[in-house]
């Protein structure tokens, strides 16, 4: 068997990396880590992991790197600023994993694509049917829930000046922990097979003003939560110096919550896992410095 990460030099291909070899115990010459820039996979490569340059914007490319390979994880790309190219590289992907004749494909979603008013839901959607038109026979499709770590995006700043502008409502997210979505990507990857759909989120869901809450505690000071309309988030955080079309994108992760978007409960996870995901609090807590010096 041979197990390719796609984005392998960013957090969670490495994460996935890592739980493929410390908890599912695969040896490393199984595992082809891909990235655009090989120097930075030294490390894994001095451990016997073999490393290949693979770019999305690179068809031709993509089918070399794929050589020989059976299980290929796609690690949806970031395009915040450019809706649609996302899909593009995606599509690349697909198509080069039909040509280099890879059997299963695992790809990272999101919740509810269909339905969902993240402004890039359409490039996972996309993704998603591509890969269902393909010729793949095995298929996992991962709709990952928002992680714990995006918290650490905004909620400093808001300890810091006090408040944190909102216009989610009273809509919930189930986060989940970045190492437990690797967990169940190594997972996915190793023992999926057949065509399966899973909705990874945590084992709780909370409103913004209750995260606040409990980032508050943590923190040691108050936060005020200010809600406002979607069109007065995107002013301001245009005036904080976010480019617009980004903003929007921002501004539309607070509107899908409030039409509940981001609900969910673990047992999906548990089902691939055979596993709890790990608590939020305790990652607060875990992370309690990084809300602290904010403070």
């Amino acid at each position: 068997m041979t197990y390719f990460v796609s984005g392998a030099a960013g957090h969670l291909g490495r994460a996935v990396i890592h739980h493929l070899t410390h908890t599912l115990h695969i040896v490393p010459q199984e595992i082809v880590a891909g990235t655009r820039d090989p120097a930075k996979l030294a490390d894994l490569a001095a451990n016997g992991i073999q490393v290949r340059k693979a770019d999305f914007d690179d068809e031709a490319g993509l089918v070399k790197a794929l050589d020989g390979v059976e299980h290929f994880l796609i690690i949806s790309t970031d395009a915040l600023d450019r809706p649609g190219r996302r899909l593009e590289q995606h599509q690349r992907a697909v198509k080069a994993a039909e040509k280099a004749g890879v059997t299963h494909i695992v790809y990272t979603s999101m919740p509810r694509p269909e339905t969902s008013a993240v402004l890039f839901a359409p490039d996972h959607l996309g993704t998603e049917k591509v890969i269902a038109a393909s010729k793949i026979p095995n298929q996992t499709l991962l709709r990952n829930n928002w992680y714990f770590e995006n918290i650490l995006h905004s909620m400093p700043h808001a300890v810091a000046s006090g408040s944190h502008y909102s216009a989610a409502g009273n809509g919930k997210i189930a986060h989940i922990g970045r190492d437990d979505l690797a967990l169940a990507a190594a997972t996915a990857l190793v023992k999926g097979h057949g065509k399966q759909t899973y909705t990874l989120s945590g084992a709780k869901q909370y409103t913004t003003a209750q995260i606040a809450e409990l980032v508050s505690k943590v923190a040691g000071k108050p936060i005020n939560v200010v809600e406002v309309p979607v069109e007065g988030l995107i002013q301001g955080m245009v005036g904080a110096g976010i480019p617009e079309p980004v903003a929007k994108v921002f501004a539309s992760f607070d509107t899908n919550t409030a039409q509940g978007g981001l609900e969910g409960d673990a047992s999906d996870f548990k089902k691939l896992t055979g596993k709890d995901p790990h608590n939020f609090e305790d990652w607060l807590q875990g992370n309690r410095a990084a809300f602290t010096a904010a403070a």
